[in-house]
C-alpha cells in the first residue's frame, strides 16, 4: 500500500509518536509511507525509518487559512506522481485538507481522533471524518458517536501500540546517574511528560507537592513539556515556595531517557483520550497515578497496576503520591504489573495489524465505489 500521512508538524508529542509508530510498522510490512507536514524536531526519525517527507505549509489551526489551499495545490500532483492509495489525516486542519484532496484527486481518506473535541458548529456542519475514523480508546468512540453522530459502523477502536523494547528503564542501576545528569538530587522523583496545557492538570500536581515535601523533604517533581501554561505554573511554584523541588524541562523527542530518572509517574489530566505518557511510563515499569477520566480508566486498574484519583483534587493526589513514596515494594509491584499489562494489551504489532486492515477496507470500498460510479456514467445518455 502507498499511504500518505497528513499532520501539522512532527515535533515531539502524542500525534507525532502515533504517526511515527504507524509509519515504522507499515514500512516494516513493505508498504510505502509518505509524510506531508510542516516538518519538526522529529523529522529525522521519520526519514531514518524510510518514510518520504514532503513539506507543506500547514502549521496552522485555522480552517480558513490560505495555507490549506497552498498545501492542496502542492499535494495534488504529488499524490498522482506517487500513486498514493490512501490519505491518513491526524488533525482537524488536515482532515479538511484530506477532504479537499479526496474531492479533487479521488483518493480516499480516513482520520484518527486522538482525543476529545469541542462541539463547535463547524465540526457538526462539516464533520470531515473520512471513510473511516480511528478512535484511540472506547471513550473516544463514544464521544464521536454521541457528540458528533458519527455512525458506529464507521468507527474503529485501535489504541496506540507501545514498543516495549524501547522502555526498560525502571529499577535499573543507572537511575542515580540519570538523575544526576538531569540536575536532580538523589531523592525520589515524581514526574510527568505532557504539554503544558490546562487540561493536563499540572497545577494540581504542583499544589500536591506542598504536603508531599512536608513529609518527604527530598521528594522532587520533574515536569517535562512545553506550552502556554508555563508562566502560570512557574508562578504557582513560586507562590508555594517550591522552587527547589519542582523543575521544568523542555519537551524531549525520546521520553525513555527522562522516564529513566523517575520513581513515580503522574498524569492528573482533566480529560484524556487514552494517555500515551502513562502507557510509556507503564511500559518502562514505573508505578503510575492517573485521574479517573477518559481513556486513563482503560489503562489503570486501581490498586492492581496503578492508582486512580479524582480529577482536580490536589489533596487526594498528594495522598496517593505519599502512599507510594512510603512503600517502595508496592511501587515495584505496581510497576511490574503495569509493564505486563501494556505488553499484553497494547502491543505495537496489534496496532499495525488492525490499522492495515482498516486501510485495506477503505481502499477496497473506494475501488468498488469508483467502479459503480464509472458504470453509472457509462449508461448516461
Amino acid at each position: 500500500m502507498n499511504i500518505l500521512f497528513l499532520t501539522n508538524h512532527v515535533n515531539a508529542g502524542g500525534i507525532t509518536s502515533y504517526v511515527l509508530s504507524l509509519a515504522s510498522g507499515l514500512l516494516a510490512e513493505g508498504d510505502r509511507v509518505y509524510i506531508a507536514s510542516s516538518g519538526g524536531d522529529c523529522l529525522a526519525r521519520f526519514t531514518d525509518a524510510g518514510a518520504v517527507f514532503f513539506p507543506i505549509p500547514i502549521m496552522t489551526k485555522s480552517e480558513l487559512s490560505p495555507a490549506i489551499a497552498v498545501s492542496l495545490f502542492k499535494l495534488l500532483p504529488y499524490i498522482k506522481k506517487n500513486d498514493i492509495q490512501l490519505i491518513h489525516a491526524n488533525t482537524r486542519v488536515t482532515q479538511l485538507l484530506a477532504a479537499l484532496l479526496q474531492r479533487f484527486s479521488g483518493r480516499p481518506y480516513l482520520s484518527t481522533c486522538h482525543g476529545f473535541f469541542k462541539t463547535r458548529l463547524s465540526r457538526r456542519l462539516f464533520p470531515l471524518w473520512g471513510k473511516r475514523v480511528i478512535a484511540i480508546s472506547p471513550p473516544v468512540r463514544e464521544h464521536l458517536a454521541a457528540d458528533f453522530k458519527v455512525p458506529p459502523e464507521r468507527i474503529r477502536v485501535i489504541p496506540h501500540g507501545i514498543d516495549t523494547s524501547r522502555f526498560s528503564c525502571a529499577g535499573g542501576t543507572g537511575k542515580p546517574q540519570r538523575k544526576k545528569e538531569l540536575g536532580l538530587g538523589p531523592g525520589p522523583v515524581i514526574g510527568i511528560v505532557a504539554r503544558l496545557s490546562d487540561v493536563k492538570g499540572h497545577r494540581y500536581l504542583i499544589e500536591a507537592m506542598k504536603p508531599v515535601v512536608a513529609e518527604v523533604p527530598d521528594a522532587q517533581l520533574l515536569i517535562v513539556g512545553e506550552g502556554k501554561m508555563e508562566p502560570e505554573l512557574a508562578a504557582l511554584r513560586g507562590r508555594l515556595g517550591l522552587e527547589q523541588c519542582v523543575r521544568f524541562m523542555p519537551t524531549v523527542s525520546d521520553t525513555a531517557g527522562v522516564l529513566a530518572a523517575m520513581d513515580i509517574f503522574v498524569m492528573p489530566s482533566l480529560n484524556e483520550g487514552l494517555g500515551l505518557g502513562i502507557m510509556e511510563a507503564m511500559a518502562c515499569g514505573l508505578p503510575v497515578i492517573g485521574s479517573a477520566v477518559g481513556g486513563i480508566r482503560s489503562l489503570i486498574v486501581h490498586g492492581t497496576n496503578g492508582l486512580l484519583v479524582e480529577p482536580a483534587d490536589a489533596k487526594q493526589l498528594a495522598g496517593a503520591m505519599l502512599e507510594l513514596l512510603k512503600d517502595p515494594p508496592r511501587r515495584t509491584r505496581l510497576g511490574e504489573r503495569g509493564r505486563l499489562f501494556i505488553a499484553e494489551h497494547f502491543s505495537l504489532e496489534q496496532m499495525i495489524s488492525e490499522t492495515r486492515k482498516v486501510y485495506a477496507e477503505c481502499i477496497f470500498n473506494a475501488t468498488i465505489e469508483e467502479g459503480i460510479q464509472a458504470g453509472q456514467e457509462a449508461h448516461l445518455p
